[in-house]
């Protein structure tokens, strides 16, 4: 007789992009490293489903293990899929364009990573999860741009990040009829969701479409790849949603979507 183990479904292996602390001129301790990491609950979020989480780490030509030991490749070969979590700006420079101030310069470091580890996935068709900047890193990476702060470049706009709220903040969106998000949620087109951004998808990049919008000042707030393989993003932050919590939606029909896809192609 097979025992509970040998019956257990063979777990999916989800990478998840790092978030990038950069070392300080004139820092000491931990501030004198960079520092590669996971928030917490992204990885709880998606491993909430038997499925084991692996950060994939940045690989730089300076860095003691050279690209050319370990290769990008080597990744995309041995995992499942792919969670783009949030973070830092991407920098404007990254989608043709000068940081309006010094404080949105963001990260080309990690945009120049995760826009390969993206492709790379891609082209490998494996499924392609993001999560608020994530969902901005794919609109870039088909060639979109984005809105360097939403509050001066955005007339009307509610406030999509309260620093004292943090991640309780939450807003509204409408989801767009007819859409791959509204199949999911077939009882209702709107609901609130945590949010904590001031940069937003504006010019749309290829081959790339809307599926959910906040209310009422219209920004993307969903957006999936039109391909035939499975590349979604979510502005908001469904890591910090908790079922039990009547002011959200429960955003465990998007993680099993992702998850779905992921066993599909594995």
């Amino acid at each position: 007789m097979l025992n509970a183990r040998t019956r257990r479904r063979k777990p999916l292996k989800i990478g998840i992009s790092p978030r990038l602390f950069h070392a300080e001129a004139g820092g000491v301790g931990l501030r004198s490293k960079s520092v590669m990491y996971l928030e917490e609950s992204v990885a709880y979020w998606v491993m909430s489903r038997d499925v084991m989480v692996f950060m994939v780490p940045v690989i730089t030509r300076d860095a003691r293990l050279s690209r050319s030991d370990i290769k990008l490749e080597d990744y995309i070969d041995h995992l499942d899929g792919l969670v783009l979590q949030g973070g830092a700006d991407l920098s404007p420079t990254s989608y043709g364009e000068e940081p309006i101030k010094p404080e949105w310069a963001g990260d080309k470091t990690r945009d120049d990573f995760e826009r390969e580890l993206l492709l790379e996935f891609v082209e490998a068709r494996k499924p392609v999860l993001g999560i608020c900047r994530g969902l901005q890193l794919i609109n870039v990476a088909f060639g979109g741009t984005l809105y360097q702060d939403i509050p001066s470049q955005h007339e009307e706009a509610i406030v999509h990040r309260h620093e004292e709220a943090y991640d309780a903040h939450a807003h509204p969106i409408e989801i767009v009829p007819g859409s791959g998000l509204a199949k999911l949620y077939p009882d209702g087109a709107t609901g609130n969701v945590i949010s904590i951004h001031h940069q937003a998808a504006r010019q749309l990049g290829r081959h790339i479409r809307v599926e959910a919008r906040s209310v009422p000042d219209g920004l993307p707030e969903a957006i999936r790849l039109d391909a035939d393989t499975y590349v979604f993003g979510v502005q908001w932050h469904p890591e910090f949603h908790r079922a039990s919590d009547p002011r959200v939606m429960d955003c465990a029909p998007i993680l099993e979507e992702f998850l779905a896809a992921v066993r599909k192609r594995a």
